[in-house]
């Protein structure tokens, strides 16, 4: 399991944020985080890792002065969004009101059943997954494995470690710094579907990639709103 500080609770520093729209673009929608919460949203960057069905991992953006600097990353992550949508059996949200992405690829795509070995086809997706995060240094990437109900716990959360330990291993190899990378494993705590089926099944085994704004990109986004 590799854990880094970075991993930090939200200090929410000036008043409530609510956003609404679903259909919003991370450029309109940062825009609105940057206006909307005064001079300062949140104190660094931060990722919570959700629970119950899959709940979004919770980005903050801190520091932003105005809805200028907000829509400049809201408008960098939109374009990263484009490209990651490109790849094949990768899975493309937006989370946390648009400000961070959530990559979901398959454990059939990624992995045998039972097995933390990368087959042949996900590297291929995951070559392209690292191009990305190069083309777009200034993220931070945190790397979630998730199982089904069957077998014990004992079996799964290291199961789940392991998984998402492979994938980011394979990105090292590609040259994604692991100073930007975490990695670890929820097991089957955290189902997106109904474990009695086996397509529900299927879902829940699963590696999920939340890309979040690092603080250079805050930094200079900030420059570039003065």
């Amino acid at each position: 399991m590799k854990q880094f500080s970075k991993l930090l609770t939200i200090t929410l520093l000036g008043g409530s944020l609510i956003l609404s729209g679903c259909g919003a673009s991370r450029t309109v929608k940062g825009g609105g985080i940057g206006a909307g919460a005064g001079a300062a949203v949140g104190a660094g960057v931060g990722a919570i890792a959700g629970g119950g069905k899959g709940a979004a991992i919770g980005a903050g953006i801190g520091a932003i002065l105005g809805g200028t600097a907000g829509a400049i990353i809201g408008n960098k992550m939109d374009k990263q969004a484009a490209e990651l949508e490109q790849i094949e059996g990768a899975q493309v949200e937006k989370v946390n009101e648009g400000q961070a992405i959530k990559v979901t690829f398959e454990s059939g795509i990624l992995f045998a059943t039972n097995s933390s070995t990368l087959n042949t086809a996900s590297r291929t997706s995951l070559d392209k997954f690292a191009t990305s995060l190069l083309n777009n240094p200034d993220t931070d990437v945190s790397i979630y494995g998730h199982t089904d109900s069957t077998g014990s716990d004992a079996i799964n959360n290291p199961l789940s470690q392991r998984r998402a330990e492979s994938v980011y291993n394979y990105l090292l190899t590609k040259g994604v710094s692991g100073s930007r990378m975490t990695s670890d494993g929820f097991g089957s705590t955290q189902p997106v579907a109904d474990n009695s089926t086996a397509a529900g099944r299927a879902q829940n085994r699963r590696v999920e990639v939340f890309i979040l704004p690092n603080a250079k990109m805050i930094q200079d986004a900030k420059e570039q709103a003065r």
